[in-house]
């Protein structure tokens, strides 16, 4: 049995959706959300609604469990997490029960979700980017909140490992985007909400689009299915450390609106919002570690390819919102 915790999520559901094509099951797909509000969901698996911050529910998702993936999380884009710090601490609840529960219940092998916020500020402060390294992640100093509740949640996992012999996977995940993924309402992620931006500037022909910070904040954003690749494929790898998933393609967030605009044939004027939430000033992901344990694959998709694709998902969506 395949448990994916978090699977009416974005990166949940599209792990859920690349498992039943793989023909792996059975499959149990867990999440709190109501089932009509899952950005994905399959008849032809387990469906099951539990808050995972409870002991109990998470007992009765890992009963009969093979492989548990915990993609789990209160979460969203910057603008989220710097709002909701507490939030996102509480969400040490959920890997601490499943950790407690896939222990006894001689789960095969651990998958837990976490994220480039675990570096620390001061490597991520300069425009001049250092891709970063997994053993960089100490001296810790995380993102506030966020950062620090996955960095405590991968010491736990190493710890459960080490002593009750739980074998455990942990992916740094670094910005992946896509279709099925929130796209309004305050969790988007920036190529989701620059996507939506755009939309609407070419729907009510504003000619304008708003930009947090000044556009200069330099990233490396991964596509969805590669991010699902890497997952499946840290799974089967010797790789009890943590793993970077992510890609090498930098860019700013100027040059990703531009790529957006092209995508949906518009030149706005952008207007910069420097006070509002905008992240480290530059992150890129090293993936020596990942060549190193796959035979030398790692995240390749173009970020104009990926965007394309999200873009006019986005666009359908917001049609039939409209």
């Amino acid at each position: 049995m395949h448990v994916v915790c978090g699977a009416g999520g974005f990166v949940g559901g599209h792990l859920v959706a690349e498992l039943r094509r793989r023909g792996e099951g059975p499959i149990r797909a867990v999440d709190r959300k109501p089932r009509d509000q899952w950005f994905q969901r399959f008849d032809d698996v387990e469906n099951a609604r539990a808050d995972l911050r409870e002991a109990d529910a998470c007992r009765d998702v890992c009963r009969g469990a093979r492989r548990l993936y915990n993609l789990a999380a209160d979460m969203g884009g910057m603008g989220f997490i710097q709002h909701n710090r507490a939030a996102c601490m509480l969400n040490v609840l959920i890997n601490t029960h499943l950790l407690l529960a896939a222990r006894e219940a001689g789960v095969e092998r651990y998958f837990f979700a976490s994220s480039a916020c675990v570096y620390p500020q001061e490597r991520q402060s300069s425009t001049r980017v250092v891709a970063l390294r997994e053993a960089q992640a100490y001296p810790a100093d995380p993102e506030d909140g966020y950062g620090w509740e996955k960095l405590f949640a991968e010491r736990m996992c190493r710890h459960f490992q080490e002593d009750f012999g739980l074998p455990v996977r942990v992916a740094r995940f670094h910005n992946t985007y896509g279709t099925h993924c929130a796209w309004h309402g305050g969790r988007e992620k920036a190529p989701a909400a620059i996507c939506r931006k755009v939309i609407e500037a070419v729907h009510t022909g504003s000619g304008q689009i708003e930009v947090w910070g000044d556009g200069s904040q330099l990233r490396s954003y991964t596509w969805i299915d590669d991010t699902i690749e890497g997952v499946l494929r840290l799974m089967e790898a010797d790789a009890s450390e943590p793993v970077n998933v992510g890609t090498t393609e930098l860019v700013s967030v100027d040059d990703l609106v531009g790529m957006v605009e092209e995508i949906g044939g518009v030149t706005l004027a952008r207007r910069y919002r420097p006070d509002a939430p905008r992240g480290v000033v530059g992150r890129n992901s090293d993936n020596t570690r990942m060549r190193e344990i796959t035979g030398g694959w790692e995240p390749r998709t173009p970020l104009r390819s990926g965007l394309a694709r999200t873009y006019a998902w986005i666009e359908g969506e917001y049609k039939a919102w409209r």
